[in-house]
């Protein structure tokens, strides 16, 4: 959205493709605004079998459309995320908790 607000949102677009993989970290953390789902939503359709994209989220797909707005966008997004894809799925404990109490644990001793 900066780059669009801007008015670098073009030439931004156009290096998309030398970027031979894209992280998004923690999708879905805080919901996305209109504009800002519809511009995730074309940068993900611009690299769909072009370039490796690789999404984190805590929320399951059901729970998408409460971070990008509407049903329809959500859908037309994951039919793209999960055409040739791998999904990992980690349920455990958290590894910053994790990190956190043996900290804890070894001050006390």
């Amino acid at each position: 959205m900066e780059a669009r607000d801007e008015r670098r949102l073009l030439r931004l677009q156009k290096q998309q493709p030398a970027v031979k993989l894209l992280i998004i970290d923690e999708l879905g953390f805080v919901p996305l605004s209109k504009t800002g789902a519809e511009l995730l939503f074309e940068l993900i359709s611009q690299r769909y079998e072009r370039g490796s994209t690789m999404i984190t989220s805590n929320l399951p797909f059901d729970e998408w459309t409460e971070t990008f707005g509407t049903e329809r966008l959500t859908g037309a997004l994951l039919d793209r995320l999960t055409h040739h894809v791998n999904i990992l799925e980690m349920n455990g404990d958290s590894y910053r908790l994790g990190q956190s109490r043996a900290r804890k644990a070894q001050a006390r001793t």
